[in-house]
């Protein structure tokens, strides 16, 4: 209805109309730029941007794994930075403990740090970082995201973007909503100069082959 109600606007005009089909999250997120120039009513061309600068290109190419899930219609997008080291995947007994010490070490390091995680998760391991010492601040609707290291729920992450990005439990993210997978590929792309995820259970399947 809102790409309607746009369509009927630009009746007699032009648009531009930008966006990532593979960050749609929500049940009625469209699933094509076929199904959005239907809805608007318009015939148009379709130029699809694949080369990037802002995410490092191991990143890139890890979180472009979903992409046969989420957009199969998309192409693979490229970065300009290749980005050698920018990527760690961790397989550990505890990821809240190694959560902890993963902030620890992207602190120690120029930028700003995020720690995405599940959303019924982002409580405790806000407390984990507090009962060590670590500060902080939880993201949220009475924070002012002014903190070096935010804890993020992972349906706030869309639009944000950190130098440094932890990613605990990406399994837990992907399974907590109907959209799941398309959630866990915004919250891969959200690093700029590194990625770290950290798991205990078995990566999605999607993501791990």
């Amino acid at each position: 209805m809102q790409l309607r109600a746009l369509g009927r606007r630009c009746g007699t005009g032009s648009a531009t109309v930008l966006g990532d089909i593979a960050q749609g999250t929500t049940a009625w997120s469209a699933r094509s730029w076929k199904d959005v120039l239907t809805h608007l009513g318009q015939d148009g061309d379709v130029t699809e941007l694949t080369l990037g600068f802002r995410v490092p290109g191991t990143v890139l190419d890890y979180a472009a794994r979903l992409l046969p899930h989420v957009a199969p219609e998309l192409e693979r997008p490229r970065s300009l930075r290749p980005g050698p080291g920018a990527l760690d995947v961790r397989r550990v007994p505890d990821p809240m403990a190694a959560a902890v010490g993963a902030a620890r070490e992207a602190l120690a390091r120029p930028g700003s740090v995020g720690l995405i995680v599940a959303d019924a998760a982002a409580d405790a391991h806000a407390a984990a970082l507090r009962a060590a010492g670590v500060e902080h601040e939880l993201l949220g609707p009475e924070s002012d995201g002014a903190a070096r290291l935010l804890v993020i729920p992972a349906t706030l992450a869309k639009g944000l973007e950190y130098d440094h990005v932890i990613v605990a439990e990406p399994a837990a993210i992907a399974a907590a909503e109907a959209r799941g997978l398309a959630r866990l590929y915004v919250v891969l792309t959200r690093a700029v100069t590194s990625l770290t995820i950290l798991h205990r259970d078995d990566l999605p399947a999607e993501l791990a082959s």
